[in-house]
């Protein structure tokens, strides 16, 4: 199981940084995993989302971020393709590539707010067609010809897209929130990307679902989110975790539970699942996070018992949100050493 980072540039009031000093932190964090062995460093596209995430333009950040390292590779998580023209997206993905000297994942998703679909004038009744079409077209954009397609919504006739990827092609990933996703990513041969806002229970699922339906060539490639801390001291880790942690995943679930309401019908047949949904209404807390596999908090040994199942169901991919974005850099450092250090090795074969 391979270790990589996950990034929103989040602002949380807690904590007295500007913007800029959150990108620089955040640059200066990924240098550190380039250093430190991580896999990936992968960020968010969000728009209009104070607080939880000012990560709205994450290409230039990875562009800057490419030119601070040289082995770990750099990940968008996800690009929302019906926002986007898809041969905008080719252009920027394609430059990216180059710059990273091929060191590039992309991920594509449908997205998921209202605001940003009014915003930036697409329905959201079309957001399969729009990511279909537009995955479509990306992916013939990589074969290193015309592009011709003719579809609902695009049409290109001969189109010479340029510049060209390093890699041929860039390895594909999807976000997938919904069960139906899961199985689409697995027929279209795409890594799955699952997001830090959904029980373990209904993740392990959704994972095996993927999993049964994937008949290709190579291996499937399935990343989970996952709020961790880890330090010697397990008690300080804890101490330091849980208001950051309960911070992040109260905005990120504000922000997405309206959307997962409506997924809960497909998993009613959980046990756990109504005892979660209760809780929930309470309010989030860290036991509560810890309990239904969506935050790690502990010392290394207690964080390795903790990973444990999720190797075992099958992710290849952990996305570390370390400290979840809302704690001073210098601690989110120390905690990625301790990881690196006495965590990843366990997990090395």
């Amino acid at each position: 199981m391979q270790f990589d980072l996950f990034y929103e540039i989040s602002q949380p009031p807690h904590l007295p940084r500007s913007e800029a000093q959150a990108y620089a932190a955040t640059l200066d964090e990924i240098a550190l995993a380039d250093q430190l062995g991580f896999g990936c460093a992968w960020l968010v596209e969000h728009h209009f989302m104070r607080g939880y995430s000012h990560s709205s333009k994450p290409d230039l950040v990875l562009a800057a971020a490419s030119q601070r390292t040289r082995t770990i590779r750099l990940g968008l998580s996800v690009v929302p393709l019906p926002y986007h023209h898809p041969v905008h997206v080719a252009e920027r993905m394609a430059t990216l590539d180059i710059l990273t000297q091929g060191r590039l994942e992309i991920g594509i998703g449908r997205g998921f707010s209202p605001q940003e679909y009014r915003t930036f004038g697409a329905d959201m009744a079309d957001s399969r067609t729009l990511t279909a079409e537009s995955l479509a077209i990306l992916q013939q954009s990589f074969e290193r010809r015309p592009v011709s397609f003719h579809g609902k919504h695009f049409q290109l006739d001969q189109l010479d897209i340029l510049p060209h990827p390093v890699q041929t092609p860039p390895p594909l990933w999807t976000a997938a929130v919904s069960p139906d996703t899961f199985t689409w990513a697995a027929q279209q041969q795409l890594g799955m990307l699952a997001g830090p806002f959904k029980p373990w229970m209904m993740v392990k699922h959704d994972i095996a679902h993927y999993r049964d339906a994937w008949h290709g060539a190579a291996a499937p490639r399935t990343g989970m989110t996952v709020g961790i801390f880890c330090l010697p001291d397990g008690k300080r880790a804890r101490q330091l975790a849980k208001p950051a942690l309960e911070w992040f995943y109260h905005e990120l679930f504000a922000t997405t539970l309206p959307v997962l309401e409506k997924l809960y019908p497909s998993y009613e047949h959980f046990h756990d699942l109504g005892r979660f949904r209760s809780l929930m209404k309470l309010g989030i807390n860290l036991t509560l996070l810890e309990t239904f596999g969506m935050a790690v908090v502990g010392s290394p040994s207690e964080c390795i018992e903790k990973l444990q199942k999720y190797r075992e169901a099958g992710v290849t991919n952990l996305l570390c949100a370390v400290g979840a974005g809302a704690l001073e850099t210098s601690v989110i450092q120390e905690s990625m050493q301790c990881i690196a250090e006495d965590v990843m090795p366990a997990f090395a074969n």
